[in-house]
C-alpha cells in the first residue's frame, strides 16, 4: 500500500491543471483555484482517501495523458533530479572531500516546492543571476530541498502567506532518524528554513522579514527573538538563523507543508530548505587540527617579514610583543589562531572563539575586530611550540632574524643577567 501511496503521489504531481481538474471532479470535490492548490487538494486526498477507485482514476489519467507519446519513451511518474551531493561547509582548497549521496537504489526527492507562492517555475529563456546564501560552518549541507525561492506578494495586504509543499525520501527519513541527538529532542541531521534578502550580487547572511512565522503542517515552529537591549533609543536585534523544522515534521513518505508568513514593506526576500548535519564547536576544532595548522616555518618567515626593515621609516623595528594569554577569555593560550587576512602576529584561543560563536556567530577577530570566518582560520605553528616550550612566562618577543625571547616580570628579569635568545631551527 505504502508503495502505491509514493506511486500515485508522483503520477499526480505530473499532472497538469486539467489532468487535476478531472481528477477532483471525478470524486466530487472543487476544481477551482491555481494549479498549487489543486495538487495540494489531490494531494491531500491521495493521502487520506486513497480507495482503488481513486487510484485507476489516477493511472488512466496518467496513461491517457501520455498515450499520445508512445513513439517516445514513457516519462516516469518521478523523475529523479540531478544527483545531490553532500556539501561541506568547510571547503579550505578542496581538503575535505566531496562525498555524492548516491547509490544503484537512492530516492530522490518529491519537490513540490516548485509551487510555492502558487507560481510554477517555467523554463527561463534568459539564465537569471539566483540567489546565494553564505555557508555557515557548524551546518553541513546534505541536500537542497527547495532553491532559494522569493517570497511573491499576492495582493495589497501587509501580512502575506507563502505556502510550500514536500516530501522526504525515505533515504532523508533514515538519515534524521539514526542521527544522534545533540540535545534531548534535538537531531543532529535537521530539516532546516533558511531566509535571506532576494540579492544576487553576493552570498548572502541570513535575514528574517518583518512580522515572520512559521507554520509546518498543523503547528507554529518558533523562531528566534530579539537580544534585550540595554541603551535607550537603541533598536534590539534579531538573531537570524536557519529555523530547525525537524520536529514538527512528518518522518514517513507523508507530504509536509509548510506556510510562511511575513510582512511585505517592500523589501524582497527569499527562502530556501535544506537537509543538513549540524556540527558542534569540538567538531569543528578537531578539523581545524587536521588541515588548519600552519608549519613553523612558515610562521617564522611571516615574523621575519613583518619586521622587515622599511626603507621609507626612519624607526628601525627590532622586535614585536606577542601576548601567550588569549584575549576573549583572559587565560594562557591552549589552541593559538588567527585569521589568515589578519595583519597581526597576536593568536586567541580557537577553542573559546569556536564556543562564542557556537552560540551567537559574529566571527569577528577579537584582536583587530575584523571579520574572522571559519574558513580564514589557521593555528600558528610556532606559537604552540613556543607554548610547549615556554611555560613560565605570559608574553614572548618576536625578534628580526625569526627568534623569539620570553618576556618575564622584573624581579624574575633584575635576577637574571640578560633575557635568553632562543634561535629557530
Amino acid at each position: 500500500m505504502a508503495a502505491e501511496l509514493v506511486e500515485a503521489k508522483n503520477m499526480v504531481m505530473s499532472f497538469r491543471v486539467s489532468d487535476l481538474q478531472m481528477l477532483l471532479g471525478f470524486v466530487g470535490r472543487s476544481k477551482s483555484g491555481l494549479k498549487h492548490e489543486l495538487v495540494t487538494r489531490a494531494l491531500q486526498l491521495v493521502q487520506f482517501d486513497c480507495s482503488p477507485e481513486l487510484f485507476k482514476k489516477i493511472k488512466e489519467l496518467y496513461e491517457t495523458r501520455y498515450a499520445k507519446k508512445s513513439s517516445e519513451p514513457v516519462p516516469q511518474p518521478h523523475r529523479p533530479l540531478d544527483p545531490l551531493t553532500m556539501h561541506s561547509t568547510y571547503d579550505r582548497a578542496s581538503s575535505v572531500p566531496r562525498t555524492p549521496l548516491t547509490g544503484p537504489n537512492i530516492d530522490y526527492p518529491v519537490l513540490y516546492g516548485k509551487y510555492l507562492n502558487g507560481l510554477g517555475r517555467l523554463p527561463a529563456k534568459t539564465l537569471k543571476p539566483e540567489v546565494r546564501l553564505v555557508k555557515l560552518p557548524f551546518f553541513n549541507m546534505l541536500d537542497e530541498l527547495l532553491k532559494p525561492t522569493e517570497l511573491v506578494p499576492q495582493n495589497n495586504e501587509k501580512l502575506q502567506e507563502s505556502p510550500c509543499i514536500f516530501a522526504l525520501t525515505p533515504r532523508q527519513v533514515e538519515l534524521i532518524r539514526n542521527s544522534r541527538e545533540l540535545q534531548p529532542g534535538i537531531k543532529a541531521v535537521q530539516v532546516v528554513l533558511r531566509i535571506c534578502y532576494s540579492d544576487t550580487s553576493s552570498p548572502q547572511e541570513d535575514q528574517y522579514p518583518p512580522n515572520i512565522a512559521v507554520k509546518v503542517n498543523h503547528s507554529y515552529c518558533s523562531v528566534p527573538g530579539y537580544y534585550p537591549s540595554n541603551k535607550p533609543g537603541v533598536e534590539p536585534k534579531r538573531p537570524c538563523r536557519p529555523i530547525n523544522l525537524t520536529h514538527l515534521m512528518y518522518l514517513s513518505s507523508a507530504t509536509n507543508r509548510i506556510t510562511v508568513t511575513w510582512g511585505n514593506y517592500g523589501k524582497s526576500y527569499s527562502v530556501a530548505l535544506y537537509l543538513v548535519r549540524q556540527l558542534t564547536s569540538s567538531e569543528l576544532l578537531q578539523r581545524l587540527k587536521t588541515i588548519g595548522v600552519k608549519h613553523p616555518e612558515l610562521c617564522k618567515a611571516l615574523v621575519k617579514e613583518k619586521l622587515r626593515l622599511d626603507p621609507d621609516s626612519e624607526i628601525a623595528t627590532t622586535g614585536v610583543r606577542v601576548s601567550l594569554i588569549c584575549p576573549l577569555v583572559k587565560m594562557r593560550l591552549s589552541v593559538p589562531c588567527r585569521a589568515e587576512t589578519c595583519a597581526h602576529l597576536q593568536c586567541f584561543d580557537a577553542v573559546f572563539y569556536l564556543q562564542m560563536n557556537e552560540k551567537k556567530p559574529t566571527w569577528m577577530c577579537p584582536v583587530c575586530d575584523k571579520p574572522a570566518p571559519y574558513d580564514q582560520l589557521i593555528i600558528d605553528g610556532l606559537l604552540s611550540k613556543i607554548l610547549s616550550e615556554c611555560e613560565d612566562a605570559d608574553e614572548i618577543e618576536y625578534l628580526v632574524d625569526g627568534s623569539w625571547c620570553p618576556i618575564r616580570a622584573e624581579k624574575e628579569r633584575s635576577c637574571s643577567p640578560q633575557c635568553p635568545i632562543l634561535v629557530l631551527g
